[in-house]
Order: C-alpha cells, then structure tokens, then sequence
C-alpha cells in the first residue's frame, strides 16, 4: 500500500472515530431541543383530565346535546341566556373536577356574560344579536385564560395572541377525546358493559332507520301505521342537530385539553425595544398638528369665536367630519398603545403622548357635538349611535392609557374590558331601534318619517311605532289579517293621507313573521311586547 493510501485510510477513520463521537452528542442535542420546542403535555391538570374522562367525557357530550336543544333555529330564544348559564356551571364543575377554584375577579366575566344572554333574549336586533354573542364568547375565553393562566403581568397585545391560541388549540385538540377514550378504556378493562351498551345503540339507531324504509316499502298495511313517522321526521335537521353536537363536543373537550396542557407562556416578555427617539420626532410632529386644529375647533366649533369659510354656517360646520375625527381618534389610540408596549421608556416621549392624549380627548369632544347636531337636524340611526357609543368609549379608554403612561403597572386590559363591557352592556339594553324610532318620530315635522330605515327596525321600536302609526291613520287591524300586505292593498282607500308609501304595513308584515310561531323554545320578549302591542 502506497503512501498516499494509508494517509487516506488514517483519515477515513479519524473521520469515521469523530463521526461515531459526535453521533451520541448529535442525538442527545436534537432531543434536548425537541425538548425545549415540545409543549408541557404532563402537567397535574392533564394528568387529572385525562384519569376522569369517565367525567369530562359524558359531561362534555351532555354540555353539546344542551346547546343543540337551545340554539337549533333559535339565536336569541329564552333558551340563549340558560345556555349561558349551562357553559358557566360547566366551566365550574369542570374546574372543581381539576382541582382549582375560580379566582379574583371572575364574577366580573361571569356576570357580564350573564347579562349579556338576558340582553339577547330582549331583544329582536340581530346587530345585537350578534355582538352579543362576540362578546360572550371573547369574556369566556378571556376568564378561561385568567382561569388557567397567570396574567396579573400580561399586556393587551399578549392577551389577543392567547385568545387566538385557545381558539386555534382548541380546533387542532378535536381529536382528543377519541385517544383519551381509548386511553381510559384500557384502563377500565373490568368495566366496559356500559361503553359496549352505548356503542350498541349508535350502531343500531341508523340501521333500524334503514330496516323501517324498507319494510315500509315491502308492505302497504305497515307503510299505512309508520307514515306519520315518516312525515314528521326531517333528516336535515337531524343531521343539522348531529353536526351541532359534535363540533361543540369536539371543541369544548379539546379546549380544556388545550388548557391543561398549558402550552401559552404565562412570561410576560418585555417587548420595549424600539428607539424612542424616533417615536418621539414621529409623536411631537404629529402633535403639534393636533395642537394646531384643536386651536381652531375650541375657538370656531366651542367657543365660535372664529370666522368660518364663505357660504358655510355654523350648522353646515358642525354637520360634517365626525367619521374622519374618529378614525384619528382610533389612530391615535393605536400610536400610543404601540409606543407604550414596544418603545424604549422615555420621560419626553412620555410627556409627549401626554398631550396627544389630551388633543384626543379635544377631538372626541368635538366629533360627539358635530354628531349630535347632525342627528338634530337630520334622523338618528344605528351607525350614528354606534359612533356617540364608540367615542365615548374611546374616551374611557384614553382615560386608562393616560393613567397608564405613568403607571406601568395599571392593569390596562382589565380595565378596557370593564369600560368596554359596562357601556355594551348599556348600549344592549337601551335597544337603539327603540330610541331611533322614538327620536325620528317625536322629531318628524309632518307625515311619517322616511321609510327608507323604519322599515327595517326590529321589534324593539314596536312601543313607539304601534302608536304612531295608528295616529297616523294606518289600519292596525291589518296585523291581525291572514295577509298584511293583502287587507292594505284592499283597505288602502279608507286610510287617510297621513301614511308615507304604506310603510307601515310593510313593517307590521315584517313583524307577522317575526312574532309568528313562538314556543315555548323560541320565545323573545321583545317579540311578545310587539305581539302584544297591537290590538
């Protein structure tokens, strides 16, 4: 063997001996990562979880078969707030089961949560409907977070990122309750009769569906006896019904799984890094801007000291631009919350978001006189009363921003969600549609008010409408027709001159169809009142 081949060979194997060396280290750094990278999945809560899958199973199943048997068609029925009611116990048996307790402050979230499905069961508005059910769900999975989690130090921008995680965790865990079933079924070797007798009946109930059709179709006398079942069965709603169940189950259970899991960090990670120098040449221009027109609204808006421009009078002045300052106002909320949270501590910066925060304060002022004046010379409707709500919200929450400038500690969010929960909450059980109709009718100079949007009011402005359409001439004894549409076409001669295009008559026909077929299930009180205030 040449030289060079043996210098080959002692190479090949230092390689080989190095390569054999490092191999061990490799492994245990890979699995020292996957470690470090891998979720807490045996944490005390997990554990207990899945030993009481005899408990958190059937619950979980019966918890889902609730909310099938209370929402099926039925979004803001009597049942809405008892459902709210069913998801609170079953959160605190859950919890008991866990071997915790509720803490501080979670009566907060369960009493707005509370009011809120009273609120949807008041109410026929489905903007209110809806909001109502966003805010339930948002105050659940914010109390579930405080629940499981430490968040005495988190920030709004980390309570956002975790309720999109318990909502992405809980979607990706859906499969978890048929491993943990499997799971527990192993250990409960010597007692399986009752899971054996379950899945019996889930595998019998489609096959006798299949059996009844076709002994049906085999023979006249028995198709005559099962035919009323036939009618009255609806396999879409079953179906429908079916699929409520187990999305809801899949998700309720792999939640908790998720929480128990603990995989969101409860380290609140000081994310204060951006230089504040640049914030404040960025802030102060910006300021000084506002400095500038809140000069020119105190004097021509407040104090009207300024001369306005040529063929404009104060009313034309104040009608306009309310939507344009509260996107500022919005803006600005934004540019201090990101200061706050991601900009290095600064005491000029701070004195800075100081005065954009008052300047703010200036302009919400001056966006809610110009909506108030508008809504006087024009009509009220929902978005200008989403709007008044909005900055008064905002100026609640600029209120808590400012204190937090200098008060690191203040518990900002909580804060917001008690400001933004509280005023909901009023807005919710105001019922806009009621103060729409009673403003544009009281302020209605001659005829009725433009149909245009009073047709479209829910039964909440059934109160004030009932009456003043029967001031208004319009023939009440059409609501109790077969056909609204029908008695007015047909009585339309007999009414005075007061109506507007019959609108009412399209309303009451809306109201007929919203107030007709109430059970027991699907009662709303806001519908019963409009039911009952005809005659």
């Amino acid at each position: 063997m040449s030289e060079f081949e043996q210098r080959d060979v002692r190479l090949q194997g230092s390689e080989a001996s190095k390569a054999q060396e490092m191999e061990p280290r490799g492994r245990e750094l890979q699995k020292r990562d996957l470690e470090k990278n891998a979720p807490s999945e045996e944490t005390g809560e997990l554990k207990r979880f899945r030993e009481s899958f005899g408990f958190f199973g059937p619950v979980t199943f019966l918890y889902a078969v609730f909310y099938a048997f209370c929402m099926y068609r039925n979004g803001s029925g009597v049942t809405f707030p008892f459902f709210v009611a069913g998801s609170l116990l079953f959160l605190f048996f859950s919890l008991q089961k866990l071997g915790t307790t509720l803490k501080k402050g979670s009566a907060f979230y369960m009493a707005a949560m509370l009011l809120l499905g009273i609120s949807t069961f008041c109410t026929d508005d489905a903007r209110l409907v809806f909001l109502n059910k966003l805010g339930i769900f948002l105050l659940m999975m914010s109390l579930l977070l405080k629940q499981f989690y430490d968040t005495s130090r988190w920030r709004l921008e980390k309570f956002m990122g975790g309720i999109c995680r318990l909502v992405w965790g809980g979607i990706g865990q859906m499969k978890r309750p048929v491993s943990d079933f499997a799971r527990y079924r192993e250990s409960r070797k010597g007692n399986r009769q009752m899971w054996y007798v379950l899945l019996g009946l889930l595998i019998a109930l489609p096959l006798c569906l299949v059996v009844l059709f076709l002994l049906s179709s085999a023979d006249a006398l028995f198709a005559q006896m099962t035919e009323t079942f036939w009618e009255n069965i609806n396999f879409g709603a079953i179906c429908n019904i079916l699929l409520r169940i187990v999305l809801l189950f899949g998700f309720s259970y792999g939640l908790l799984s998720y929480l128990c899991q603990k995989r969101i960090s409860e380290e609140a990670a000081d994310r204060r890094k951006g230089e504040p120098l640049v914030a404040i040449t960025v802030t102060a221009v910006l300021t000084l801007l506002y400095l500038l027109f809140c000069g020119v609204q105190i004097g021509g808006l407040f104090l009207r000291r300024m001369e306005l421009p040529e063929g404009y009078t104060y009313t034309m002045y104040a009608r306009e631009g309310f939507f344009q300052l509260l996107a500022v106002s919005f803006l600005n909320l934004l540019i201090v919350l990101f200061c706050l949270n991601f900009v290095r501590e600064s005491k000029a910066l701070k004195v800075i978001l100081t005065v954009m925060s008052l300047c703010t304060f200036v302009m919400i002022a001056s966006s809610a006189m110009r909506m108030v004046i508008y809504v006087y010379f024009y009509e009220l409707t929902f978005l200008r009363i989403l709007v008044l709500w909005a900055l008064g919200v905002l100026a609640l929450l600029f209120g808590g921003v400012t204190v937090s400038i200098f008060r690191e500690r203040f518990p900002l969010f909580s804060y917001s969600v008690a400001v933004v929960s509280v005023l909901y909450l009023a807005l919710s059980f105001v019922h806009p549609d009621y103060l729409i109709a009673k403003v544009n009718t009281e302020n209605a100079s001659e005829g009725a008010p433009d149909y245009a949007f009073l047709i479209n009011l829910s039964a909440d402005a059934a109160p004030v409408l009932v009456p003043y359409l029967e001031e208004q001439g319009y023939d009440l004894a059409a609501f109790a027709a077969e056909d609204v549409l029908d008695y007015a076409y047909s009585h339309k001669g007999n009414l005075s001159t007061g109506e507007q295009d019959g609108f009412g008559y399209f309303w009451m026909y809306r109201m007929k169809e919203r107030t007709a077929g109430m059970g027991i299930r699907t009662f709303n009180f806001s519908r019963y009142l409009a039911y009952k205030s005809f005659p």
